[in-house]
């Protein structure tokens, strides 16, 4: 998912109950793994691996560990796992920053915690269950001094360009990730010239933006795009 990425992870089970329509765990061709299918449920035999050390890893990125309705003794798991493999770096993203909050004196030094934003608009329940998007907005704007906050806008939706960017100011994250929906689910989706505009307020703002190949499908006709 991520090329500053060195290995990723999995110690959930289970579907997620955000159930976003456009969940890249559901492949087109054979559908959702079994392991990631009903209720949540903690794969213990993956909290035996041993990590090594020197890595950036990517925890728990075929499932939200943050989610609501994940059960806290499986988040302290978790991150009893990553804490005894102190010389990585650990990378969490979640659709509900607000579980961050009263877990982050948990969480290991060396750690990025990410929130997916794809619109600063209300999202319909048929595309996801997760958060409305001002709520993680609200939640990410209490940690920014506490741990790395990156963001990620992908699916990037249609949204406004001045709102948007400014809860990016607000939020102070060390980059932003933009991607487009890569597998055409039929997602309302922004014009170029409103990933352009993005694009030049985030870099207005010193804010570091690491684009997704898959974005080129939107931004077709706009070659000179930053």
């Amino acid at each position: 998912m991520y090329p500053w990425v060195t290995h990723t992870h999995a110690h959930l089970g289970g579907e997620c109950l955000h159930k976003c329509s456009y969940c890249y765990v559901n492949d087109p061709r054979f559908g959702r793994p079994n392991k990631f299918c009903g209720p949540l449920w903690m794969m213990t035999d993956e909290l035996e691996v041993k990590y090594g050390k020197g890595r950036i890893i990517f925890i728990d990125h075929c499932n939200d560990l943050w989610a609501e309705d994940v059960p806290g003794v499986f988040i302290e798991m978790v991150l009893d796992h990553c804490a005894e493999w102190p010389e990585n770096q650990y990378v969490f993203q979640t659709k509900n920053p607000d579980r961050y909050i009263d877990c982050i004196k948990w969480m290991p030094a060396s750690c990025m915690l990410g929130c997916t934003i794809e619109t600063n608009r209300q999202i319909p329940p048929e595309i996801s269950k997760a958060p409305p998007p001002i709520s993680r907005f609200l939640s990410m704007c209490q940690l920014n001094s506490s741990r790395a906050l990156f963001v990620t806008i992908e699916p990037i939706m249609d949204f406004d360009v001045d709102v948007l960017g400014e809860w990016l100011r607000k939020i102070g994250p060390e980059f932003v990730n933009i991607g487009a929906d890569s597998k055409r689910h039929r997602l309302p989706e922004p014009t170029a010239d409103k990933i352009v505009a993005l694009i030049a307020l985030l870099n207005t703002a010193g804010i570091e933006i690491r684009e997704k190949h898959n974005l080129g499908r939107l931004l077709i006709g706009k070659g000179n795009a930053p």
